[in-house]
């Protein structure tokens, strides 16, 4: 019987070495083309669930399921096969390369050229920028734009989950605003994704549902919307009030 979830963490148990655990019977699930993001205090244990998703940390205990799949204990190359594509914090791109090399590696693992002509072809449509400085050195690029490259680069291999982990870090208002907008349209093109943002009220305001950690838990969750508009989680998490409810 096929999930409704394209990834599921289920009791998740991590830590670091003999550290005390960070992460204490978290759960996430995350349906087919639909944003979720994580929120939360600083140690809440936010990077730490991409980690153990991605497989770069084995969790002590609980399940970790893609598309109904366990792939409990997989290593992060085994992950990337079963469908989860990581974009790390900062920038990883390679700068003494061009935009095109740089993408290109997200496809090491393809050895069919019209399937990579086909994901070429996407993530130059998804991305309009990363198909006009297509030639150009990924160093000469912004910050923004550089995130949107990798952003290309995670794609090529067809992922059927995206982990972000602060794609708006060090960036400006308006690059910010952009990496988000394009979070948005990895959504709509298909792909979902769990992301961990800083930004915990930009992140909501893209996020289709939110979950909100606290000391390695989920402290609550629900749709993006309602935590916005909830009075408390806007004065213990998000820096203020809440948002107004717009009309339409």
């Amino acid at each position: 019987m096929a999930s409704e979830y394209l990834l599921e963490l289920e009791d998740i148990e991590a830590g670091y070495g003999r550290a005390a655990l960070v992460l204490r019977g978290l759960t996430v699930k995350v349906p087919p083309a639909t944003v979720v993001c994580l929120v939360g205090p600083n140690g809440a244990g936010k990077s730490t669930v991409l980690k153990v998703a991605s497989g770069m940390l084995t969790p002590r205990s609980g399940t970790i399921r893609v598309a109904g799949q366990d792939v409990t204990g997989f290593n992060p190359q085994k992950m990337l096969g079963a469908g989860l594509s990581h974009v790390l914090q900062g920038h990883s791109v390679f700068k003494e390369m061009s935009v095109e090399e740089n993408v290109m590696l997200g496809a090491y693992s393809l050895t069919d050229r019209a399937e990579i002509a086909e994901r070429v072809d996407f993530v130059k449509d998804l991305f309009p920028m990363v198909a006009e400085r297509w030639k150009a050195l990924a160093g000469a690029l912004s910050g923004g734009q550089q995130k949107q490259v990798e952003f290309a680069r995670s794609l090529m291999v067809r992922p059927q989950v995206v982990l972000l982990d602060e794609p708006s870090m060090g960036l400006d208002p308006k690059a910010t605003a952009i990496v988000f907008e394009q979070v948005v349209r990895m959504r709509d093109a298909g792909t979902a994704v769990l992301l961990v943002e800083q930004n915990a009220r930009r992140a909501l305001e893209t996020a289709d549902l939110g979950c909100v950690l606290d000391l390695g838990r989920v402290h609550i969750s629900g749709p993006a919307s309602e935590l916005l508009a909830d009075p408390q989680l806007a004065e213990l998490y998000l820096g203020g009030r809440p948002a107004t409810p717009t009309t339409t």
